[in-house]
Order: structure tokens, then C-alpha cells, then sequence
């Protein structure tokens, strides 16, 4: 009975160790993100300006790595990220928890941190990025949507 035990605990190791660096796809999201981590600061973020998608990993409430695609855009030198349906996602509850992240551009991960921005001038920037990047009309909001904008910075 010992040795059941202990091969189940050595298999459900492995495949927690597997799962827990698995990147997100598309909608599915993901663990924690594998690859090379970066270790100079980041002073221009503009050569995301051609990368479509970039995975954002948070840590949950119960310390397990969360990671999902995200959209960015490049104002000048900085890089922001949004969410549609804020309010509804799981990533942004673990951001306003810890705004701690890592970002996987490329085969590279960026340990950063996100703020929050609410000036509704830089949001219309932003908005105005998102859209001429994405190629989509933008759309006045009728107040069901919350969408949430986040500028990419150095952790402290």
C-alpha cells in the first residue's frame, strides 16, 4: 500500500511540475511561463510594437502561477497592457492583489510590474494604439464593458 502511495505522489509530482511551467494559448490560460529571463532593465519597450500577443503570468491567492495572452501596445518608449470584461477576469483580481508579474515576450520573460492607469487622456491614447495595432474600429463603451489598462514598469 506504501509503495501505491508514494508511486501516486511521484506521478502527481511530475505532472504538476509539467503543468505549473505550461504556457498559455490562445483563450486557454496557463501556468508559469518558461524561458530566459531577462536581466537589464527595459528603457524602450517599442520592439513589441510587431508582436501581437504576449503572455502575462500573475500568482493566484493560493501562490499558484496564472498566466494568460494579452494584447499590448507601445505609447512612445512605454508598454501597456488591457483587459475587456476587467471586472470579470481572474488575472486582473491577482494583479490588484500583487502587481508583480512576468511577461514572456518572445522567448523572453520580463519580471515587471503593472499600474493600473486611469487618466481618461491616456486611456484615449492607449485605446487609440489598441485599435490602429489591432486594425479595429474604436467604439464608444455604453458602460457594460469595463475595460482596464495597465502601464508595464520596473518592480521596485
Amino acid at each position: 500500500m506504501t509503495r501505491a502511495i508514494g508511486f501516486t505522489a511521484c506521478i502527481f509530482s511530475i505532472a504538476l511540475s509539467f503543468a505549473c511551467s505550461t504556457d498559455p494559448s490562445d483563450e486557454r490560460p496557463g501556468f508559469g511561463l518558461s524561458g530566459e529571463v531577462n536581466q537589464q532593465p527595459v528603457q524602450d519597450w517599442s520592439f513589441t510594437s510587431d508582436i501581437k500577443e504576449i503572455f502575462i503570468e500573475t500568482t493566484t491567492s493560493y501562490s499558484i502561477p496564472h498566466s494568460v495572452t494579452a494584447w499590448c501596445v507601445t505609447i512612445g518608449d512605454e508598454l501597456y497592457v488591457a483587459a475587456d470584461d476587467a471586472d470579470k477576469k481572474s488575472w486582473v483580481a491577482n494583479v490588484a492583489r500583487d502587481p508583480n508579474v512576468r511577461l514572456k515576450i518572445g522567448e523572453k520573460i520580463y519580471e515587471q510590474k503593472l499600474v493600473p492607469t486611469t487618466d481618461a487622456a491616456t486611456q484615449a491614447r492607449i485605446d487609440s494604439g489598441f485599435a490602429q495595432k489591432y486594425e479595429y474600429e474604436e467604439e464608444e463603451t455604453d458602460g457594460e464593458m469595463i475595460v482596464g489598462y495597465w502601464k508595464v514598469v520596473e518592480r521596485d
